[in-house]
């Protein structure tokens, strides 16, 4: 997986969220969180992700019930990681 595709992922999920007027502050932080984390990853060339990914499902599980239309582009970031070697 190159680090463009996952990155794109996370600018789509974070446009995603601009456009839902009633999200709450700790989806939003969760959000950036994940974000930063994947970064984090991409720039050390760590290949540990399955804690990252972990954060992912927790996000994704909260956007299933909270934020359906935006949760597509979580289910890819999930994807894109688990193709990484989890």
């Amino acid at each position: 997986m190159n680090d463009k595709n996952l990155n794109e992922l996370l600018a789509e999920l974070n446009d995603a969220l601009e456009n839902i007027e009633e999200i709450d502050p700790e989806t939003r932080a969760l959000v950036k969180d994940l974000d930063e984390d994947i970064n984090r990853l991409l720039e050390s060339g760590e290949e540990d992700f399955e804690g990252v990914a972990d954060q992912a499902r927790a996000v994704e599980a909260r956007f299933a019930v909270e934020h359906p239309g935006a949760m597509r582009f979580l289910r890819e970031i999930i994807d894109a990681l688990s193709r990484v070697g989890i």
